[in-house]
């Protein structure tokens, strides 16, 4: 059985959250395992990488958001071929950064 590194989230508090705050929570992460590949500490970048699929997975299978699967499921697609596989697909650290940071404005916008 898998043991998730989010425990309290997989328990359901995950599913609390927008869809805006789980993508930020997600780019969080992204943005996380960037830095620290830039900073050349890898195992803290694959660490953040982990954590940061897990959280899109958990988002994936969040039922309110059934109607963006398609995005998500290719997003996921993209995530794993860049930062686990053969890149493909060109991705590059921009790209990311530049895709989350949208859901970051919303997710504080809804905040205030």
């Amino acid at each position: 059985m898998y043991k998730y590194i989010h425990q309290q989230a997989a328990a359901g508090r995950w599913q609390k959250f927008s869809l805006m705050e789980q993508m930020a929570n997600v780019g969080s992460e992204v943005e996380r395992a960037i830095s620290w590949k830039e900073k050349g500490n890898i195992e803290y970048s694959k660490m953040a990488i982990d954590r940061g699929l897990e959280l899109l997975d958990l988002t994936i299978d969040d039922l309110k958001n059934k109607t963006h699967l398609s995005e998500l499921l290719r997003l996921r697609e993209l995530f794993v071929d860049y930062f686990y596989y053969d890149n493909v697909f060109s991705s590059e650290d921009t790209f990311w950064r530049k895709y989350f940071y949208p859901f970051n404005y919303a997710a504080r916008a809804s905040l205030r």
